[in-house]
């Protein structure tokens, strides 16, 4: 078959399976089998696709189908430019996201300082923001030892040298560093933030993603709130903290930072329109 025809196959199966980018996602996955750019599969359509591959690559549609992310099923995804490894272990860097690293770069006005990426994941904020500030320091951390294991090897894949992941439950790692190290210029996070009820649990990617990167107490509202009011310890004396959180929850975020004495505070819209990041500077 040709791959013409094979990818034609494979979008309407995903198609009916409910896929919104049926077409992209059985691009995205031939070329993860076939070891090429999407380019070179507009260019080479009419090639016949060897049976191994073929069998290799029904397989991954078939796992689509069943909604399997399809960052997971490749093992990476692009976010800022950088070709980032993926893993069941941590959430699925998102373009929205991308949002609260323009935000930092924009209040990174030195050309060195310090940035704590707090819930790093697969290290995206931080080798995002790390790969445009070389002259900055930035430690990431992260709850799950397998998200540190990834985050490091992210790091070494793309030569960043300027950021370091840890082990730590938000900031309990920092106790073991000097006074000095222990305050940030800018604090960002993408913490969890899903009321434990909301029905989008249930539904895409996000069934496959761990669920304690997803969920927070209080209507999601509990890691934002711990975060907004452990940051003042961790930050400089006009240090910012930026964080994401959901479309509804902006006021709250707004109302928590200007109680706790933040200045400037202001909530940025993502790439859909919505309320995503607030900020603040002591």
């Amino acid at each position: 078959m040709t791959l013409d025809a094979l990818l034609k196959q494979a979008a309407q199966r995903l198609q009916k399976a409910g896929s919104s980018s049926p077409r992209i996602d059985a691009e995205v996955l031939l070329c993860h089998v076939l070891g090429r750019d999407r380019t070179w599969l507009y260019t080479w359509g009419d090639k016949t696709c060897p049976l191994w591959e073929q069998a290799r690559f029904d397989a991954l549609i078939a796992a689509r189908a069943q909604g399997a992310p399809v960052a997971y099923l490749t093992g990476e995804r692009e976010f800022w430019g950088l070709r980032l490894a993926t893993s069941h272990n941590t959430l699925i860097p998102r373009p929205d996201t991308e949002t609260l690293v323009e935000l930092a770069l924009s209040r990174a006005a030195l050309p060195s300082g310090r940035l704590l990426d707090l819930g790093t994941g697969t290290g995206a904020i931080a080798l995002a923001f790390a790969s445009e500030q070389p002259g900055w320091q930035i430690v990431g951390v992260d709850l799950r030892f397998e998200a540190v294991t990834l985050a490091t090897s992210n790091a070494e894949a793309l030569a960043i040298t300027n950021a370091q992941f840890l082990q730590s439950n938000w900031f309990g790692a920092l106790e073991t560093f000097d006074e000095a190290d222990k305050r940030f210029d800018i604090i960002v996070s993408n913490p969890p933030y899903i009321a434990a009820d909301d029905p989008h649990l249930s539904e895409g990617d996000v069934r496959f993603e761990p669920r304690s990167a997803l969920v927070a107490d209080a209507e999601g509202m509990a890691d934002l709130l711990h975060l907004v009011h452990s940051a003042p310890h961790y930050l400089t004396a006009s240090g910012w903290l930026l964080l994401e959180h959901g479309y509804r929850q902006a006021d709250k975020v707004r109302a928590a930072l200007k109680s706790a004495g933040y200045q400037s505070v202001e909530s940025i819209r993502d790439l859909g329109g919505h309320e995503r990041v607030t900020l603040g500077h002591l």
